[in-house]
This record gives structure tokens, C-alpha cells and sequence, in this order.
């Protein structure tokens, strides 16, 4: 081989590797969002729903995350008709078609997002559910999976263990990160919303690569799906983690 195709030969695999450590610092792409609820929070706001009315400082969501959803990016009401995308969009969600599950599922769910309290579970289905290739049995199945395992997590210990106490954006990132493994942080997005004069951090948002879209990841583990994502900004930097009650 010559000098001058042996140049030739190095340079193209500089860039092949150029190529794949650009990539590797970037992340991956974000094909979905999990959608982790305070729902003490939520229902500072939203006290008359069915599922904030019910509230108890004893029940699950006083202390856990809730499942507010499984997003597909940039995809919404597929193969829906109009009447119930209006139907949708107007918030009469109880109109909608109920989602067959099992009695196993539909139990698990009931715990992991009290909105089906409000019929949370048929607008999610109709909105963002008939967008992925899986039945509602595995979607939601992949969801109720994804958020039992941040409840598993340092991140939920943290949220747990400040209840009534204000928790600062770089806490909460180390324990991402702590849980999920480097950079996972850089994958979620915080909202917080005032409630009175108090700034109340209120969901979760955290990317997941296109394989949160199986069945499969129903035994997924939580930290290759968020490691698959792509990078985002954190949004709120500090607020109160809120108690159930009014």
C-alpha cells in the first residue's frame, strides 16, 4: 500500500471515529416521554377531580411519582376519529371509548395513575397510546413498569425524604444520575407551577429511546431507555416538594 493511500486510509478512520465520539457525547434521540407526576401538586390546582378529592396522606401518591403518561415525539391521535379528538380536546374524557384491560392491569394502573379517577387513562390512550404499535394492555403495561421503577430510585427517596421542603434542580439531577447513571440528568425535564405563593414542583418529563415503544419494555430497565435519549434542558431549577392535602 502506498504512502499516499495509507494517508488516505488514516484519515477516513479519524473521522469514523470522530464521528462516533461526537455521537456518543450527544446522546441518542428522544423518541418518547415518561411523564411522572407529583400529584399532591397537581391537585393544588385541581382539588375538585375525583382523584385530588380522594387524596390521603396514606395512599401511594402521597409519597410516590404517578403515571401521568407514555408520549410518542411529535405523533398524536392516530387513526382517531374526529368526534372523539373533539371529544378529547374539549376534557371529556368519560365520553371516550373505555380501554380494555385485564383486571390485573386495570388494578396496577388504578395505583399508578389515581386520574383514572377522571378518566386520565381513555385521554391517554386515544391522545398518545394509538401512536405506538402496542396494545393498551402493553402500553400502559410499559408505563405503570417505567414509573415503578423511578419509585424504585434515589430520585423518589429524595422527593420522599423533603416533603414540604424545597429541593433544588442539582439534588434532584445527582440523584438521576446516582440512579440512572451519568448524564441521565440531562435527559429530564422539571415543571413547577405556583400554588398560592409557593412554587410547587409538579411533573417529570424524562426522554427514552425508541425501544420504550415495545412490549418488551415492560421488563426494560429505566436507565438504557433514558441513556438512549437525547439531551434537554432541566427547566425549573428549584420548588417545594408539596404534601397531599389542601
Amino acid at each position: 500500500m502506498s504512502s499516499m493511500q495509507l494517508r488516505t486510509l488514516a484519515f477516513a478512520l479519524s473521522m469514523v471515529l470522530a464521528g462516533a465520539a461526537t455521537a456518543q457525547e450527544g446522546g441518542g434521540r428522544t423518541r418518547f416521554i415518561l411523564a411522572a407526576s407529583w400529584q399532591p401538586a397537581f391537585c393544588q390546582t385541581n382539588q375538585k377531580k375525583a382523584e385530588c378529592a380522594s387524596q390521603t396522606g396514606e395512599r401511594s401518591d402521597a409519597t410516590n411519582f404517578s403515571l401521568h403518561g407514555l408520549w410518542p415525539m411529535k405523533q398524536d391521535y392516530c387513526g382517531v376519529s374526529a368526534e372523539q379528538k373533539a371529544a378529547d380536546k374539549d376534557g371529556k374524557w368519560n365520553e371516550l371509548p373505555e380501554v380494555t384491560l385485564s383486571a390485573e392491569a386495570k388494578s396496577a394502573l388504578a395505583k399508578a395513575m389515581p386520574g383514572t379517577q377522571s378518566g386520565l387513562e381513555r385521554h391517554e390512550w386515544v391522545k398518545h397510546g394509538t401512536c405506538t404499535k402496542m396494545s393498551a394492555e402493553d402500553y400502559f403495561g410499559v408505563g405503570i413498569h417505567l414509573v415503578d421503577a423511578l419509585n424504585a430510585s434515589a430520585v423518589r427517596d429524595l422527593f420522599a425524604a423533603n416533603i414540604g421542603k424545597t429541593v433544588k434542580a442539582d439534588a434532584i439531577k445527582a440523584a438521576f444520575d446516582k440512579s440512572f447513571g451519568p448524564g441521565a440528568s440531562d435527559r429530564v425535564k422539571m415543571s413547577c407551577r405556583r400554588a398560592g405563593s409557593v412554587r410547587v414542583i409538579s411533573e417529570l418529563t424524562i426522554g427514552l429511546s425508541e425501544d420504550a415503544g415495545t412490549a418488551s419494555a415492560k421488563s426494560a430497565v429505566l436507565a438504557d431507555l433514558i441513556q438512549g435519549a437525547g439531551k434537554t434542558s432541566f427547566g425549573c431549577d428549584e420548588g417545594v416538594v408539596d404534601a397531599a392535602g389542601f
